[in-house]
């Protein structure tokens, strides 16, 4: 297939990823609790929106189920 390969995850994601990788890698001893944070919510928000482009518009009540699972973080609402 021609042309410029595409990557599931969003530059920011990328982004993320690779600080999070040399900072494992050259401060081995650092706490990277945020950087991983940042890069699972930044995972989350790109399947978010990978799956929303494809779906049929979402009823407002599907909005509100779902809206519920972010704000329990994960948790059954």
């Amino acid at each position: 297939m021609a042309g410029k390969p595409t990557s599931v995850y969003s530059r920011r994601s990328r982004s993320i990823a690779g600080t999070l990788g040399r900072t494992a890698r050259y401060h081995p001893e650092a706490d990277t609790t945020d950087l991983r944070r940042d890069l699972a919510a930044s995972r989350i928000e790109d399947h978010i929106a990978a799956q929303l482009a494809k779906a049929p518009p979402l009823t407002a009540e599907q909005r509100e189920r779902i809206t519920g699972l972010l704000r329990a973080g994960g948790a059954s609402a």
